[in-house]
């Protein structure tokens, strides 16, 4: 409930400095996100938040988040749609590989929706396309290193930003239970790979 509180608190502060918001320009496209983890370093998203200054706040249920980073199916995970698109988004999370909090603001740059709607091919059922990058993809990896990347399709993503999260105080042992069951299906893995920290 703290950390809850203290993101929150981040956003009312980082509202308070932006000021008013501009005219909206994205009423002509509708957005996505998603949240992913590399395959073995399952989190759990306790909070997620986004913020269009001085028009909406909302936040969004996650929880557990463990694909997928990289391959045919990746970056692309759980999510939903944006509305409208934020300037500012919150998220807040558990590493099980590290029994460790973290925690992020991210300030998302100016140009992106515009970088969003340049169109680029994509593959349907029925053949080949154009469509814009409408996904936001939010990778969360071991040591608290986030990385953006936006796409339509897996194969068409770029990344846009990486960053690294503070590490906050948490209580590992609320997650006692899950924990031992990653550990269950993980802990070989684990054993054989370590956890690395950087190269994401």
């Amino acid at each position: 409930m703290r950390r809850g509180i203290l993101l929150t608190l981040f956003f009312s502060i980082t509202l308070a400095l932006t000021g008013c918001a501009t005219p909206s320009h994205d009423n002509d496209q509708s957005w996505y996100f998603s949240v992913v983890a590399p395959q073995h370093y399952k989190v759990w998203v306790e909070h997620l938040e986004f913020e269009k200054s001085g028009t909406r706040h909302w936040r969004m249920p996650m929880g557990n988040v463990e694909c997928c980073w990289k391959g045919p199916n990746g970056p692309l995970g759980t999510g939903g749609r944006m509305s409208p698109f934020p300037n500012i988004i919150g998220i807040q999370w558990f590493s099980f590989a590290e029994q460790k909090f973290y925690q992020r603001l991210i300030e998302l740059p100016e140009n992106l929706p515009d970088l969003m709607r340049r169109k680029v091919e994509e593959k349907t059922s029925t053949g080949t396309s154009m469509g814009p990058r409408d996904q936001l993809v939010i990778g969360l990896a071991p040591g608290g290193e986030v990385v953006l990347w936006i796409m339509n399709q897996p194969g068409s993503e770029i990344e846009v930003a990486r960053m690294q999260a503070n590490p906050i105080k948490g209580d590992a042992s609320w997650y006692k239970t899950r924990t031992q069951s990653y550990l269950k299906e993980n802990d070989d893995y684990l054993k054989k790979h370590g956890i690395p920290t950087t190269g994401w």
